[in-house]
């Protein structure tokens, strides 16, 4: 499929090369010309000088054949014009926008325009690293909303099933891990004592499922 970036910083680099790296064509878009030495070597893609928001510009770039628009400038407004023009103008359901401010991030989301809320993301990263104690998770997605955790299985839960464990809205049981061997779970899964739970659950809702799972089954899911 064929990308346009918009931004050649550290991001849009490594994403145009990583993409070509993956057998797609690309497009990268940066008003700096000397933005490009950032891409590596024999880099084949094409390379626009101007602003991502200019129409001109993208075409160019070739949006009109695009699968996919990533806005990664610097500037939060430049990305979000970006991503509307890509979206709004040409059609582009692939688009995703870097975002600085969380509290924008949240504004933008509630709009259908995906975003990557960069401080935030970097914040829980920063977080695991320093706080040894910390609930830590194997996974987490770029707007740190969603997390994927790791907990044994406590012995009151033996003979229940994932869907008692699950929280609607809040957690669920994602996968097992019994005697070494992982197996996706389902509502009727029974548990076992000594179990590895990996539960999607989002990212205030950790000390809620950690209460819950701490206590007895009541039956049901929530």
């Amino acid at each position: 499929m064929h990308v346009v970036v918009v931004g050649c910083g550290r991001v849009g680099a490594g994403v145009a090369r990583s993409l070509e790296e993956s057998g797609h064509s690309v497009a990268v878009v940066d008003r700096r010309p000397k933005a490009f030495e950032r891409l590596p070597d024999g880099f084949s893609g094409k390379t626009i000088v101007g602003v991502g928001f200019d129409r001109d510009r993208l075409i160019a770039a070739g949006i009109e054949e695009a699968t996919a628009l990533a806005a990664v400038t610097n500037g939060d407004n430049s990305n979000i014009l970006v991503a509307r023009v890509a979206r709004e103008t040409f059609g582009i359901e692939r688009v995703v926008a870097r975002i600085y401010d969380p509290r924008r991030a949240k504004i933008y989301e509630r709009l259908g325009i995906p975003t990557i809320a960069t401080v935030e993301w970097a914040t829980e990263r920063v977080l695991q690293r320093v706080l040894p104690d910390r609930l830590n998770s194997d996974w987490i997605d770029a707007s740190a909303k969603v997390l994927l955790i790791e907990r044994p299985v406590p012995s009151q839960w033996g003979g229940k099933k994932v869907a008692d464990l699950d929280v609607l809205g809040h957690s669920r049981v994602a996968a097992i891990t019994r005697l070494g061997q992982g197996s996706v779970a389902g509502p009727d899964t029974v548990l076992q004592d000594g179990d590895v739970l990996h539960v999607v659950v989002n990212g205030d809702s950790i000390e809620m499922f950690d209460t819950h799972l701490s206590g007895a089954a009541t039956g049901g899911s929530h």
